[in-house]
């Protein structure tokens, strides 16, 4: 039965590490993957700020708050606290990638 469940997990590794290779094309492994891992790291860290955002405005009360609903402008008035808190500061209208 275990080897049963190992044959197909390795043919299921297999058929993703194929569906990957014809997605990237001709594109290099290496490149392909730094862009996957950067796309993947800048989606993170969007929803960590997003969710710490929204975790304090609900904590404070307000609880119908949604970062990814505020306009850049609004936003950007809280940068340099977020930039000091959290390290960075993206704006809603990037944060929804």
């Amino acid at each position: 039965m275990d080897n049963k469940k190992e044959q197909e997990r390795e043919e299921l590794h297999r058929a993703i590490w194929a569906i990957a290779d014809e997605l990237r094309g001709a594109v290099d492994g290496w490149d392909f993957k730094n862009y996957v891992l950067g796309t993947m790291f800048y989606r993170y860290i969007s929803e960590n700020l997003c969710n710490y955002i929204n975790e304090g405005e609900v904590a404070a009360g307000n609880s119908d708050f949604d970062y990814a609903q505020l306009s850049d402008v609004e936003a950007a008035e809280a940068r340099e606290s977020l930039v000091q808190e959290k390290g960075f500061f993206i704006l809603p209208s990037d944060a929804s990638l």
